[in-house]
């Protein structure tokens, strides 16, 4: 019997997410902003809403394309607040815009988002051990620094929560709990 971490329970998509994405490093921009969105769309959800509805982001959103969400007019947001394939909430549709206006200007700026929000790590995976999911922080220092970057650079839904949250999914930390099959190979991908 595989041994996850228990967050995941029996759900077919969550175990899924978890056994071939959750804690694996990604350095590729258009993954990183889609996670972005996605975990901002989380706030005061469970991942698992935003997992089932991850598709209707990718079809709604153009794919997750900063470039195409950048120009969102009112009239596109008016249409994603009655989109039920989404979280429909209205500050978030809006952060959405607002956070791939700041991609673009990070990835002007740094050439890459990747190599600017990996700084945070410098560059290479946090490998945690922890041995219960109560050892696992909400947040830390790095997570408390990336959130107040990223406000000061004109993103929004990016606490300090919501920030460790995308770390853990991108890889940034892992967080497998050390009992869990996939704690080893997300290790030797650092």
């Amino acid at each position: 019997m595989t041994k996850r971490c228990s967050w995941c329970g029996d759900d077919p998509l969550y175990q899924a997410y978890h056994d071939t994405e959750w804690g694996v490093p990604c350095f590729d921009d258009h993954k990183l902003f889609e996670f972005l969105l996605l975990e901002g769309a989380q706030a005061g959800l469970s991942w698992i809403t935003v997992l089932r509805k991850r598709e209707g982001y990718r079809q709604t959103f153009d794919g997750f394309d900063p470039e195409k969400i950048a120009r969102y007019n009112s009239r596109k947001l008016e249409s994603l607040q009655n989109n039920s394939a989404i979280i429909r909430n209205r500050l978030k549709i809006e952060s959405a815009v607002k956070n791939a206006r700041a991609f673009l200007a990070i990835v002007e700026q740094h050439d890459s988002f990747s190599d600017y929000i990996w700084q945070f790590v410098d560059g290479r995976p946090k490998q945690n051990r922890w041995r219960t999911l109560k050892q696992v922080p909400a947040s830390t220092a790095e997570s408390d620094l990336m959130s107040k970057t990223l406000k000061k650079a004109g993103f929004s839904f990016v606490g300090s929560t919501i920030c460790y949250a995308y770390m853990q999914s991108m890889g940034m930390v892992n967080d497998h709990v050390t009992s869990c099959f996939r704690h080893a190979e997300c290790a030797a991908l650092s």
